[in-house]
């Protein structure tokens, strides 16, 4: 297919198909491999369906996120999804904690292919491949030839998906479902990724905030009753202490010519000196660029009277959009 780099707004909430070439798949086998993840991420994976999915964060022993992952399995494997340029020293670092657990560990990025999904009419799209669609948001089929189809969180009113399968077979069936789509990059699926307000930790970003920051609590990122992992105390404690003071927001960003990286400094007009948050992902369309920011809660919420500006008070300012979720505590 030919993929557009220039992404359109219009076209992609309409529908669109995207390599997710950026992303990779460690793949955890063994009767201990659920036990093993359990005691390593911030969500409940012992009890883990093999229809459901879920998000999870991987933290430093002081609680700051090193990667967020999408988690699922399948009959026997467990399944983590990473930006691919973090994947190896991420399963280095894992591998540090097998020990002497029944545990194999393995990249499965070169086998599998991921297919992107979304906007209007990537359900109509689907359905004629796959005779039965995930029913809700972090839930997924398994096709004995097709592969795996899961059903992530709605963007702009519409359900995502992503197809995971060989090359071979995407090859084969999914010529029927591109003319029906707009092949773009995978810059589109991020795009819809911060509409959803599902962050991702990037190379830029690695340690830099609790999971609640970024409203990992908020997205069903975080189990707080399942047991120890690695910065568990701190992140209980930032739950239960008091009200969270930052968290993530939807902004957008008139086109500068000048390119917007995850990691830059936002300032509040009132108190230059100090940043009162920062990008955590972003992506520049047709119209300008989308972005997630961590960021104090008091600052948003005099962000109409005391505008926010992207790292200096000579850069652009940010204008606030609603997220698809409330911004309060899930307890």
């Amino acid at each position: 297919m030919n993929i557009s780099d220039v992404i359109n707004r219009e076209q992609i909430t309409a529908g669109f198909v995207a390599p997710l070439n950026d992303l990779g798949l460690m793949a955890f086998a063994g009767e201990e491999a659920a036990d093993f993840l359990h005691n390593q991420l911030s969500n409940d994976v012992k009890n883990l369906s093999e229809n459901g999915i879920r998000l999870a964060g991987y933290c430093t022993p002081k609680g700051r996120l090193l990667a967020t992952f999408l988690v699922w399995k399948t009959a026997d494997v467990i399944f983590l999804q990473v930006p691919r340029d973090m994947q190896a020293a991420l399963q280095k670092r894992l591998q540090m904690f097998v020990m002497r657990a029944k545990v194999q560990q393995s990249n499965a990025s070169d086998s599998k292919i991921i297919l992107g999904f979304g906007g209007a009419s990537a359900s109509k799209a689907l359905n004629t491949l796959f005779p039965n669609l995930p029913p809700e948001p972090y839930t997924k089929i398994e096709h004995d030839e097709l592969g795996s189809l899961l059903r992530l969180s709605d963007a702009w009113g519409h359900a995502r998906y992503q197809w995971i399968t060989s090359e071979e077979i995407a090859e084969k069936h999914g010529a029927a479902l591109f003319p029906l789509l707009h092949p773009v990059s995978s810059n589109a699926w991020m795009l819809s990724n911060i509409h959803a307000g599902v962050p991702q930790i990037t190379l830029p970003t690695q340690e830099k905030w609790v999971p609640q920051m970024i409203n990992f609590d908020l997205i069903g990122g975080i189990n707080f009753k399942k047991g120890c992992y690695p910065g568990q105390e701190i992140v209980a404690r930032s739950q239960y202490l008091g009200t969270q003071k930052r968290r993530m927001a939807l902004a957008t960003i008139a086109n500068t010519g000048n390119p917007i990286q995850a990691g830059m400094e936002i300032l509040c007009g009132s108190d230059p000196e100090q940043p009162c948050g920062a990008i955590v992902n972003v992506v520049t369309h047709d119209a300008g660029s989308d972005c997630l920011v961590e960021i104090k809660l008091a600052a948003l919420d005099n962000a109409g009277t005391d505008p926010i500006y992207l790292q200096t008070l000579q850069g652009p300012i940010l204008q606030f959009m609603p997220l698809p979720y409330a911004l309060q505590s899930s307890e």
